[in-house]
């Protein structure tokens, strides 16, 4: 299936390292030009060399920190004038599985507030940005990384990720009339960089090893096994085309069968 990318403009925060870096590469393979953001330089640099070696395509990396309105701006305006478009817009920087994981007595509220300015808002000052260049174009994709401890009862940090699904919904419905689709996909267990220090932590708090715990999980996901960042972005990769042009608002588990609820 022709995804009708090639030649179009992205944005990826996060898009360094796992799920990000993987959708920067899906992106770039289908002849997208892409712009890797984080707040790491050097990773991005190498990000961008890998990729661009691979696929061809242009990669510009911009170190900026999405809880910094000033820079959301200028990065933006960067990518636009760079590559004189701006299409799809990824937005996945946050801080991988939380910042408040613990019981309410031992809750960090400045931890709390951090997570939302990082992940919600960080989200929307991205989103607010890109909206600008892809009303001028007519065209526009959003695609936010949520997460399923929005859909549990586990962590408090996963309040942001329920505010994310509340975004997504608001501004699929602000954004419809321009060309503009805005999904939230909440990924399940997936193999990056940073799961192992989530097992750690798990291990630690239920007294049990990091295998153990890994093991819980693939017991818990009807497929039986963890997910590769590249899955993930081939959901990501749909959304991003016009061949999903009449999804918009949806909130999509890309997670295994993890997730137990029924969503209508």
């Amino acid at each position: 299936m022709d995804l009708e990318l090639k030649g179009r403009a992205a944005v990826v925060t996060g898009g360094s390292l796992g799920i990000g870096r993987a959708t920067a590469e899906a992106l770039a393979a289908e002849g997208v030009n892409v712009a890797i953001v984080s707040r790491n330089q050097a990773q991005l640099d190498a990000a961008a060399r890998e990729i661009r070696a691979a696929h061809g395509v242009d990669v510009l990396p911009v170190a900026a920190d999405v809880s910094d309105t000033a820079q959301v701006t200028a990065m933006m305006d960067r990518v636009a004038a760079h590559f004189g478009r701006l299409d799809i817009l990824v937005n996945g920087a946050a801080h991988p599985g939380g910042l408040v994981r613990s019981e309410i007595e031992l809750a960090d509220p400045e931890g709390l507030l951090q997570d939302i300015n990082i992940k919600v808002v960080g989200y929307m000052r991205c989103a607010k940005e890109a909206a600008r260049h892809m009303k001028a174009g007519g065209y526009g994709r959003i695609v936010n990384i949520g997460g399923l401890t929005g859909r549990g009862s586990k962590q408090l940090s996963g309040m942001r990720n329920v505010a994310v699904c509340h975004m997504t919904k608001t501004l699929s419905d602000q954004l419809g009339p321009h060309g503009i689709t805005v999904n939230v996909i909440h990924p399940g267990v997936v193999e990056t960089p940073h799961i192992r220090e989530l097992y750690a932590k798990e291990a630690a708090k239920q007294g049990l090893s990091v295998d153990e715990v890994e093991a819980n999980y693939i017991r818990a996901t009807p497929i039986r096994r963890t997910l590769t960042p590249a899955e993930i972005a081939d959901t990501i990769l749909f959304l991003a085309s016009p061949r999903a042009a009449a999804i918009t608002g949806e909130s999509i588990g890309v997670d295994g069968g993890i997730t137990r609820g029924i969503f209508l």
